[in-house]
């Protein structure tokens, strides 16, 4: 059984992740200069926080640790919307 945490630490958990991931994704864009393929991107921006806040949350022995799964899993929808979201503005 998942150890759940209380609603509104998992939802200010989530909202911290999901924040954590539009700062990465403007960093990244930022920083990174290199041009890379769209679908290894996209891979890896929604795989990896995928697969580790997955890991997280389905082996979680303590609330806290569910809670910092679904943070990790936040990242990706926020790092994904900002990706879109300059690549709408550039008109690419």
């Amino acid at each position: 059984m998942i150890p759940l945490p209380r609603a509104w630490q998992l939802t200010g958990a989530m909202l911290i992740g999901a924040a954590v991931g539009v700062v990465l994704g403007v960093v990244a864009m930022l920083q990174v200069e290199a041009a890379l393929r769209p679908d290894a991107v996209i891979a890896l921006v929604l795989g990896v926080p995928t697969v580790l806040g997955l890991l997280f949350v389905l082996t979680a022995s303590r609330p806290w640790i569910t809670a910092l799964g679904a943070s990790i899993l936040a990242v990706a929808p926020g790092w994904f919307a900002v990706l879109v979201l300059i690549q709408v503005v550039h008109g690419g």
